[in-house]
């Protein structure tokens, strides 16, 4: 016996199955053709496709109720499939348009009733409609609109789709002024198929696509890769700005390729993601140039060069923002004049790369054949993309269909595409990587031998330099020498003059600048000191000889220096030229103001005397120690200097105590402390020597 209630529910069953099934009857008979062209009919549908070619119902404009499969269209006309509507008739046209087709559809014996859709690229965005209920669609229409410029191949399902009326809703967006008036709508046929086939279709459509980029996208991937270690390159060393430039040139010509190729994004963002890399790669590209040609110390060419790229980084703002909010909403002139204003202006731009090359070649610089020969190429690669460029302005209006000469197939290699474009950007990305290895091997070789320069000049310094002090007689001398370089511009010397008083000659001095060149200096200072002093043992004599010795060939540096003249009693004559003075017992002594050594002839010097008695501490030293600078930018300063020698330290001790403070520049002390009051020794019995530092 059923359970309560079962008869209804089984009742209830029955009439909702032969409701459905009569509403599937009714559903089917409703479907009619309408008048007009005849129906294309499709029998014995298997396993394979079916163009659908021949002529297709079309009309410009828009209105949903065109997708009803009871729509008289016999007074539409009539468009061929293999080609866009720009081509028949409706040049220029942007906008809604609809296409249309009745179909009969028979699926062979066995065969799968389901029926699928194979659709090439519609230019913009599309939607499908299958009897009047929407199948498909690819982007989006207007207010939001996305559309995609070379979308691949979409599919769509039908279900088992018999008889009935196959209507295409198509929107084109607004014209470029590179934009070629012959596009809009199909491209090429649609095709019908079991959905077995119909995937077949898709995936053939990507191998293909995939062997016509097989030699595009491996070439344009190494692009970003190299221009990728190229940053890793100048992250580690930002002195060396070349690979800053050659990765600002790789990476947006191989990233920007590779987007494009895929097409991931839509056209609108396309666009914008490409014009900011075209600019991006044209301006490190002249500056790249301007690196590997050696025309950075051409002030001219860098100022302009700097000017444009500035100029057309602005453009490039403004492009953006014009192609993401303003270009969709404008029609007509509106859309034109700004685009046409922004594309010329990129082209042009474009040309600026053969600037730095002419120069080259005009100023007959004598370089490595790989830096001519990445010259070379870079203008070949470039005039060519320049020209297509240039080819697509306002082809709308010349009617001019030679853009694509760039990339039009020259020939194919298993089924490789080989044009133009990529051909030279691959000889261009072969004569880069070449021109960089070269210039990192000169580099290597510049280091190098400025390195040895270095071990000679120090070498030279550590031949002047005693390995102890010379004694004193009644004063106990102590001297530190810590260079902030390798080598470094401080010095000091201390030897006996020729005089009746045993008398003690001490200079110490500072060159301007660090490393070799004031290495050199030093070794320029140290002989024209002996010089001066085998005629004079006035200090302020000394000084004023080495300045004229010194006039003039600093190339715009100079040195300080101070002289004290020792006597065995203690009494000091001292003359200074622009050098911090002395400290005494902790306070420093107070004396006239002079110019550096080196500034101009005309300068003088003056004398100031004083007295060290017993236990008396005197300690010369270089700015190096005053400027001593902490992690925090404190100095070290007169405060803490005079504290620090009020303690009568060696010089070793204060220089430790600047370096551990935070040392900046070269660094040297040199201490006196008298003893006690002794008797003249005989000069004959005294051993000269000489300390450089």
């Amino acid at each position: 016996m059923l359970p309560r209630g079962s008869g209804t529910f089984c009742l209830q069953l029955i009439l909702a199955l032969a409701g459905t099934v009569a509403f599937a009857r009714a559903q089917k008979q409703a479907v009619t053709l309408p008048p007009g062209p005849s129906t294309l009919v499709l029998n014995d549908i298997g396993k394979g496709s079916v163009p659908l070619n021949g002529p297709w119902q079309f009309h410009l404009g828009d209105d949903i109720s065109w997708a009803s499969p009871a729509l008289d269209d016999s007074h539409w006309e009539q468009l061929s499939a293999d080609k866009p509507w720009g081509e028949q008739g409706h040049f220029a046209y942007t906008g809604f348009a609809w296409y249309r087709r009745a179909l009969a559809i028979t699926p062979a014996p066995g065969a799968s009733p389901d029926i699928a859709l194979f659709v090439p690229h519609i230019n913009d965005a599309y939607e499908i409609y299958w009897n009047g209920a929407l199948i498909g669609h690819h982007g989006k229409f207007p207010p939001h609109p996305v559309w995609y410029g070379y979308s691949t191949p979409q599919t769509f399902g039908m279900g088992p789709a018999r008889l009935g009326v196959l209507a295409i809703r198509v929107w084109t967006s607004t014209l470029t002024f590179s934009s070629s008036s012959t596009s809009g709508g199909f491209t090429a046929p649609i095709e019908l198929g079991s959905p077995e086939a119909i995937s077949n279709l898709k995936a053939k459509s990507e191998g293909d696509r995939f062997r016509d980029l097989s030699f595009s996208f491996p070439l344009y991937s190494l692009y970003a890769l190299f221009g990728f270690f190229a940053l890793i390159l100048w992250l580690r060393n930002r002195v060396q700005l070349l690979f800053f430039f050659a990765a600002g040139f790789l990476m947006p010509v191989g990233i920007g390729a590779i987007l494009n190729l895929d097409q991931i994004f839509s056209d609108r963002l396309q666009g914008v993601i490409g014009d900011f890399g075209t600019n991006a790669e044209n301006i490190a590209l002249w500056f790249l140039l301007c690196w590997l040609l050696d025309l950075r110390q051409n002030q001219k060419l860098m100022h302009f060069t700097r000017v444009v790229a500035a100029v057309l980084a602005v453009i490039t703002v403004f492009t953006i923002l014009f192609y993401l909010f303003w270009f969709p909403s404008l029609h007509g002139a509106a859309a034109q004049v700004p685009d046409a204003f922004f594309l010329v202006s990129i082209t042009i731009s474009g040309f600026w790369s053969i600037v730095p090359i002419t120069v080259a070649i005009f100023g007959r610089r004598n370089l490595n054949h790989s830096r001519w020969l990445f010259a070379l190429t870079c203008a070949f690669a470039q005039t060519i993309f320049v020209l297509s460029l240039s080819f697509a302005l306002g082809q709308r209006f010349t009617h001019l269909a030679i853009s694509d000469f760039a990339i039009h197939p020259l020939f194919r290699i298993g089924g490789a595409n080989f044009c133009l474009q990529n051909l030279s950007d691959a000889l261009l990305l072969l004569a880069l990587i070449y021109a960089i290895y070269r210039f990192s091997v000169e580099s290597r070789e510049r280091q190098t031998a400025l390195e040895q320069e270095f071990l000679n000049a120090r070498e030279l310094q550590q031949v002047l330099i005693p390995e102890s002090l010379p004694e004193i007689p009644g004063f106990a001398l102590t001297s530190a020498y810590k260079p902030a370089l390798e080598v470094g511009g401080d010095f000091f010397q201390v030897f006996p003059l020729e005089s009746p008083s045993a008398s003690t000659l001490i200079v110490v001095g500072d060159v301007s600048g660090k490393g070799l060149k004031a290495a050199m200096a030093v070794s320029l200072l140290v002989g024209a000191i002996r010089t001066a002093a085998e005629t004079t043992s006035s200090p302020a004599q000394i000084l004023a000889a080495l300045n004229r010795r010194l006039d003039g060939r600093l190339n715009g540096g100079f040195a300080t220096c101070i002289a004290l003249r020792l006597d065995a009693g203690g009494d000091c004559v001292l003359a200074c030229a622009g050098h911090p003075a002395p400290v005494v017992n902790g306070l420093e002594l107070d004396l006239p103001g002079a110019l550096p050594l080196g500034l101009t002839d005309a300068a003088s010097y003056q004398e100031t005397t004083f007295h060290l008695r017993a236990n008396d501490h005197c300690a010369l030293y270089t700015d190096g120690l005053l400027e001593a600078r902490n992690p925090s930018g404190e100095l070290f300063g007169f405060h803490r200097l005079t504290t620090l020698f009020s303690a009568q330290p060696t010089a070793a001790q204060a220089t430790e105590a600047a370096v551990a403070f935070g040392q900046d520049d070269d660094i040297t002390v040199l201490t006196l402390t008298r003893l006690a009051d002794l008797a003249l020794p005989a000069v004959a019995h005294r051993d000269p020597a000489l300390v450089i530092a």
